[in-house]
């Protein structure tokens, strides 16, 4: 698989800007650091492990807060991991939950080792499979405006072809702990 020039940390901070009220969860790794880089904040919930597992935690909070809009910021290789999920969301089709994949082609958290969309693994299709209804696969920088708008009002499964090339990690706090309990004050309130 060849990929644009999309640059990752360029497209994450366009698709973040003014966040608003958007509940974020970012997979561990890249996705986490970029969410980071573009505002790290109280509804931003980043994940440190669980690999495999962002969808399914977005989910879990699309159907616990179906007044919120939630996007799932993941990568490849984490989404390849926990293919299962994009069945069960689409099944489920919660209305409030957008899923964007940052897709370099790369294992970035094991050495940078091609993953399968590098061979040829299409997860746009994949999703189509499971039955997404909207699906997207963005390449061009023009795209990722149109590609913010959408995330924040449909239920969406969007792949966004980035160049391998890694940015400078921006790291949120370590304290899982402390983004779990940061987070939950953010959506429910201090005093739950």
């Amino acid at each position: 698989m060849t990929h644009d020039a999309l640059d990752r940390r360029q497209a994450v901070a366009t698709l973040l800007r003014d966040p608003g009220d958007l509940l974020v969860v970012a997979g561990l790794g890249a996705p986490n650091w970029d969410a980071t880089a573009a505002g790290d904040r109280p509804l931003n919930f980043c994940l440190w492990g669980a690999m495999g597992g962002a969808a399914m935690i977005g989910l879990g909070l699309a159907l616990a807060q179906p007044a919120r809009r939630v996007l799932v910021l993941t990568g490849d290789g984490e989404m390849l991991m926990g293919l299962g999920a994009l069945a069960t969301i689409a099944v489920q089709a919660p209305p409030n939950l957008a899923v964007a994949v940052l897709d370099n082609g790369r294992y970035g958290e094991t050495g940078s080792q091609h993953s399968h969309t590098a061979h040829g693994v299409d997860l746009a299709a994949v999703a189509r499979g499971c039955g997404w209804r909207a699906v997207c696969t963005v390449t061009q920088a023009a795209e990722l405006e149109g590609l913010r708008a959408r995330l924040r009002q449909e239920p969406l499964f969007a792949v966004v072809r980035i160049a391998p090339e890694e940015a400078p990690r921006v790291m949120p706090p370590r304290d899982g702990a402390l983004l779990h309990h940061r987070f939950r004050a953010a959506l429910l309130g201090s005093e739950n």
